[in-house]
């Protein structure tokens, strides 16, 4: 499922001269990113254009239009006007379960539950009970000093959210970048799915506050810990306990705050 990068004409980072200085800055680009399945519209989503692949696997495994990652059989990247389109090519079971299920999300990079039609359909994709992994005493901080150096866009321009896969000693082993921290994250579980990986050991941390999305798309990836740099929401606390998910927020350097 290749991506060319320069079919795209799209770079996840744009230079732009501010208007108070005669110095070129580096910012973050953000553009419409619309999800077709074997060509019928699912999502549209505010994105930065880097490891589509991975977002388009992670946000369709979350959202349960994909069981596993078989599920998708192939990816094409189309430019559009407005934006980027993503056109998945998915199985035919996967297909029909989509069409017993259809949803549209507009997607916003600070959304909540865009797009959920009623209070029911807000349950219907439901993770299973996650097993917490035992961490090492000093895990958070060293996954949180490594942090910096595995966002390499945001070192350049700022602005753009990390969500890191680590070891249950604290060892970062993969991260990805986005100015959404859910597209973060599906971008870091695509990519751990398409690794194969196993999710059981180990944690996510965000550089981000911990929401009720990120705890469920967590818990939908089967990883049993998340810890985030900033606050938690009183449903993203709920939502942990509820699945026996581990959350950590307020992740600062010798401190954090145990919630769920």
């Amino acid at each position: 499922m290749p991506i060319i990068a320069a079919m795209l004409n799209v770079d996840a980072l744009q230079t732009l001269k501010p208007l108070n200085t005669a110095a070129d800055e580096e910012v973050a680009t953000e553009v419409p990113v619309a999800l077709t399945v074997n060509g019928i519209s699912q999502a549209v989503m505010l994105a930065t254009p880097a490891d589509l692949e991975e977002f388009a696997l992670g946000f369709g495994l979350a959202e349960g239009w994909f069981t596993s990652r078989r599920d998708l059989l192939d990816i094409e990247v189309q430019p559009q006007p407005q934006g980027l389109e993503l056109a998945l090519t998915v199985t035919a079971a996967c297909d029909q379960r989509l069409k017993a299920r259809r949803r549209t999300l507009a997607g916003r990079t600070g959304c909540g539950l865009c797009g959920v039609d009623s209070l029911a359909e807000l349950a219907a994709v439901r993770p299973q009970p996650v097993l917490p992994p035992r961490l090492a005493g000093d895990a958070l901080d060293r996954a949180l000093a490594a942090l910096p150096a595995a966002q390499v866009l945001n070192a350049r321009c700022g602005g753009l959210h990390g969500a890191a896969w680590c070891q249950a000693d604290g060892e970062l082993l993969l991260a990805r970048e986005d100015i959404g921290r859910h597209n973060a994250l599906d971008k870091l579980t695509g990519a751990l799915a398409r690794r194969d990986a196993d999710t059981r050991g180990g944690f996510v941390l965000m550089s981000s506050r911990a929401s009720y999305e990120l705890v469920h798309k967590t818990a939908m990836a089967g990883i049993g810990l998340l810890a985030c740099m900033s606050a938690p929401s009183s449903l993203a606390i709920a939502t942990a306990r509820g699945l026996g998910l581990e959350l950590w927020a307020f992740v600062r350097a010798g401190r954090a705050t145990r919630y769920a």
